[in-house]
C-alpha cells in the first residue's frame, strides 16, 4: 500500500471550497482529501496515492457524503491507472468500501467503463488512464452543477409550500460543499434560503453517532454566516411540538425505485414527527441516487458500524483508554447497535427534489419518469 500522510493547510479556505481534489506533483498524481474526522477542531488534508488509502479515507469517514464518495470513487479508478496498479481490483475494493451509498458504485462504474472502453479502442494505458481521468473530472462538474439546480429547485418548493419567507429549517447530518462538488444538496437549499433572505433559522442535529450534524454542517453554516441552532437529535420533537419547525431538509444515500429513502440514522423518527405535526419532510439528492435497481426499502444493505463509536467519545489530546481510540462512555463489554441508516418509506416523504425537479408525490412511477428524462437529458 502507497503512502498516505496528512498536511495542514497554513491558508485560509474560502467557504465552499471543493473536500476533494486531483493534483500531479511532481512525484505523481494523488488525491487530495480534506479530513472531515478532523474537523472542526483543525482543517488537515489527507493525500492519497493509491486505491487502498482512499479505501480506508472512505471507511473511516475522512471522506463522506453520497455525492463526493462517487466523485471519490471515480478518482480512486483514475489514481489507480494512472500510477499503474490493477485498475479493476481497485475498482472492486472502492466500490465495496461502504454498501449503502450508491453513488459510490456509479462513480466507480463510470470511470472502469471509460477505462476500459479507451483500453479495448486504443491499447494504450496512457490513453486509458487519461479517460478514467477525465470521466471522474466530468463526474466532479456534472455535480457543482447539479447541486446549483438543487438549490433552485428546492427553494422554489420551500417557497411554495411555505409562502412568506421566514423559514425555520431543521436538517439532519451534513449535506453542504463537504458532501459535494458544488454546495451540497439539502444544506445547499438552506444556504439558497438564506442568501435570499427567507431563512430564518437552521436547526442542526447533531446526529449520532459520529455528530457529523455539529461537527460539520455546524461548521458550515457559522462559515456561511447562518443563523443556526445546534440541538440532541433527541431534542427534536420537543421543536415539533413547539411549532418551531416549518420543514425538514435531509439528503439521501441511497433511494430505492419505490421511493425508500435510506439516510443517516436518525432520518426516519424526523419523518415521523413531521409527518404528526404536518410539516414537510423534504429529501434533497441527486438522480445518481436513485437506484432502480433497488426495488424497495427492504432490499437496502444498512451499513453497520463498530461499536466503539457509540460506546467511546474521541477527544483531541485527550488519553487514549478505549478499544476505538476514544474515552470510554459506557461500561467496558458493552454491545453497542450502531446502524449508519434508516430508511424512511416513501409515504412519509412529502417530496424528493434533484436537479431535475421534484417529485412529490413520492411514487415509483414519477421517480421511474425523473429518472428517465435525466437519462434524455444526458443523451441530447
Amino acid at each position: 500500500m502507497a503512502d498516505q500522510y496528512a498536511q495542514t493547510r497554513e491558508d485560509d479556505r474560502a467557504v465552499g471550497t471543493s473536500a476533494i481534489r486531483w493534483e500531479e506533483p511532481p512525484e505523481g498524481p494523488v488525491l487530495v482529501l480534506l479530513d472531515q474526522t478532523r474537523l472542526p477542531a483543525e482543517e488537515v488534508e489527507l493525500v492519497c496515492t493509491d486505491a487502498p488509502a482512499l479505501v480506508e479515507a472512505i471507511r473511516s469517514l475522512a471522506v463522506r457524503g453520497a455525492p463526493v464518495l462517487g466523485i471519490a470513487g471515480a478518482y480512486g479508478v483514475a489514481l489507480a491507472a494512472a500510477r499503474g496498479f490493477d485498475v479493476d481490483e481497485a475498482a472492486t475494493a472502492l466500490a465495496a468500501a461502504r454498501p449503502t451509498a450508491v453513488n459510490l458504485s456509479v462513480g466507480v462504474r463510470r470511470a472502469r467503463s471509460a477505462h476500459q472502453a479507451a483500453l479495448a479502442r486504443t491499447g494504450d494505458s496512457g490513453q486509458a488512464a487519461s479517460a478514467a481521468l477525465a470521466a471522474a473530472r466530468q463526474l466532479h462538474q456534472e455535480d457543482a452543477r447539479a447541486s446549483a439546480r438543487m438549490a433552485e429547485h428546492g427553494l422554489a418548493l420551500l417557497d411554495e409550500l411555505l409562502p412568506g419567507g421566514g423559514h425555520r429549517i431543521l436538517t439532519h447530518c451534513n449535506t453542504g460543499s463537504l458532501i459535494s462538488g458544488g454546495e451540497g444538496t439539502a444544506f445547499a437549499v438552506a444556504l439558497a434560503a438564506h442568501r435570499a433572505g427567507r431563512l430564518r433559522r437552521l436547526w442542526v442535529d447533531e446526529t449520532r453517532p459520529l455528530l457529523q450534524g455539529s461537527r460539520l454542517t455546524a461548521y458550515e453554516a457559522a462559515r456561511n454566516d447562518m443563523a443556526y441552532t445546534l440541538l440532541t437529535d433527541n431534542a427534536a420533537g420537543s421543536l415539533f411540538a413547539a411549532g418551531e419547525v416549518d420543514a425538514v431538509l435531509i439528503g439521501a444515500d441511497r433511494i430505492a425505485a419505490d421511493g425508500s429513502v435510506a439516510n443517516k440514522v436518525g432520518s426516519y423518527p424526523l419523518a415521523v414527527l413531521a409527518r404528526y405535526h404536518h410539516v414537510p419532510f423534504v429529501v434533497v439528492a441527486p438522480v445518481t441516487t436513485v437506484d432502480q435497481a433497488t426495488p424497495d426499502g427492504g432490499a437496502i444493505e444498512v451499513e453497520q458500524r463498530p461499536g466503539y463509536e457509540v460506546t467511546e467519545f474521541i477527544v483531541p489530546q485527550a488519553p487514549v483508554t478505549g478499544a476505538g481510540g476514544g474515552l470510554p462512555v459506557a461500561p467496558l463489554g458493552t454491545q453497542a447497535y450502531n446502524p449508519a441508516f434508516d430508511v424512511t418509506p416513501p409515504e412519509l416523504v412529502t417530496a424528493i427534489v434533484t436537479e431535475e425537479g421534484a417529485v412529490s408525490p413520492v411514487t415509483a412511477k414519477g421517480l421511474a419518469e425523473l429518472c428517465a428524462r435525466s437519462r434524455g437529458a444526458a443523451t441530447d
